[in-house]
């Protein structure tokens, strides 16, 4: 219990807050659908509070195990090969039963009271696996050469590609540049010379910019028919094909339109009303921005910068280098989903169905990023009462 008096309290209030903003905006922005379809209009809402507190209760006991849980290369060995397996085997469900993929995706498996999404697993050991390597090799890489750089992380760097490769081929490209990211970030703050990781991360930038170019120009496979592709011509022109693939990302201007600063009122979403699919998702935003403002927003993306914010404080004050790139790792795992998550519903990027950390309805997101504070906030702790 003497842990709970060194908890940081400027990553718990938000934290508590955008739970508390999610539920609510859950059920605002549900209601209406479900009811046309003859359900229970609280049906989101008691599912999005249940995942709110299991989200509460992962992060609690998270914080309550002992640090040296998270510096255990067996535990973590454990978790990134089970992270592979569930991602192997959400493709053989896709494989054998095709009417389980969404958007032509094959991305969850379904486990009777939710379905999980190993992506959100895989963002968090990918992480944790990362930290641990670069720690443990850290003198070693601090003056290598590309060849000594290669002979170190040739085994890492093949288990990450196997991660992201696995994740890209569900298809699920928006979750597959997340990881790609905080592999590049968490690179990049390790004691790999800096030009090496630079090269490195141009170079890997290049070939996939390349890759997209050719298939957005060349379309080779049928890519041009892909549920992919369509998104990208939805975010050029979401009003010319309004009907269609841009129906989404229209109305989600209309909704951000309707807003302006204050809102029409909680509840008073026209947006939500048949018009914006599934809108307690990743556009859960927008009927926020229409019912309560652009004060709204504000209010919730200010919330989730203060968790960013302070989670790199704390890497950048810690003296272990492990808790350092683990919390760069996470901060960069919940800044690139609401990078892309907003990016998607102001037509800036594709929409990739990645959702807001927190206040977008569902349970895989909620529990593993309540686990990963759990992590940081646990960490942190720690090294404060041991400097006691």
């Amino acid at each position: 219990m003497r842990k709970f008096s060194q908890i940081d309290w400027w990553i718990v209030v938000p934290y508590l807050l955008l739970l508390g903003i999610g539920i609510v905006m859950v059920y605002s922005a549900s209601f209406y659908n479900i009811m046309m379809v003859g359900g229970t209009t609280d049906f989101y809402f008691i599912k999005q509070l249940i995942y709110a507190v299991m989200g509460l209760t992962i992060c609690t006991l998270t914080f309550m195990m002992k640090a040296k849980f998270f510096w255990s290369q067996r535990v973590i060995s454990v978790l990134i090969f089970g992270t592979i397996f569930a991602l192997l085997l959400v493709l053989i469900i896709g494989i054998i039963k095709p009417s389980t993929k969404v958007n032509g995706a094959a991305a969850w498996i379904n486990l009777g009271f939710m379905n999980f999404q190993p992506l959100e697993l895989a963002k968090v050991s990918l992480v944790l696996y990362l930290a641990i390597v670069l720690t443990n090799k850290e003198e070693r890489l601090m003056d290598s050469s590309w060849s000594g750089i290669y002979q170190e992380m040739k085994t890492p760097f093949i288990i990450v590609i196997a991660i992201i490769g696995l994740v890209f081929i569900e298809p699920d490209t928006g979750g597959a540049l997340i990881l790609f990211i905080i592999t590049a970030i968490i690179l990049a703050t390790s004691t790999i010379p800096g030009r090496i990781t630079g090269s490195l991360t141009v170079l890997i930038a290049a070939v996939l910019g390349s890759a997209l170019t050719f298939l957005l120009t060349v379309k080779p496979f049928g890519f041009g028919k892909t549920y992919q592709y369509q998104r990208f011509l939805a975010m050029q022109h979401p009003f010319k094909l309004e009907r269609t693939s841009g129906a989404q990302l229209s109305n989600s201007y209309y909704a951000i339109s309707n807003g302006g600063l204050f809102g029409v009122g909680l509840g008073n979403s026209i947006q939500k009303r048949g018009y914006l699919p599934e809108p307690q998702t990743d556009f859960i935003l927008s009927i926020i921005s229409e019912e309560l403002g652009l004060i709204g927003v504000v209010l919730v993306l200010a919330l989730l910068l203060i968790i960013i914010i302070r989670i790199i404080k704390i890497g950048i004050t810690s003296s272990e280098n492990y808790v350092s790139l683990i919390c760069y790792g996470i901060a960069t795992m919940f800044l690139t989903q609401i990078v892309l998550n907003v990016g998607g519903l102001l037509g800036l990027v594709p929409l990739t169905g990645v959702t807001l950390p927190f206040i977008s309805y569902g349970g895989s997101s909620m529990m593993i990023l309540s686990f990963a504070l759990g992590i940081v906030l646990n960490l942190d702790a720690t090294e404060k009462f041991s400097r006691k």
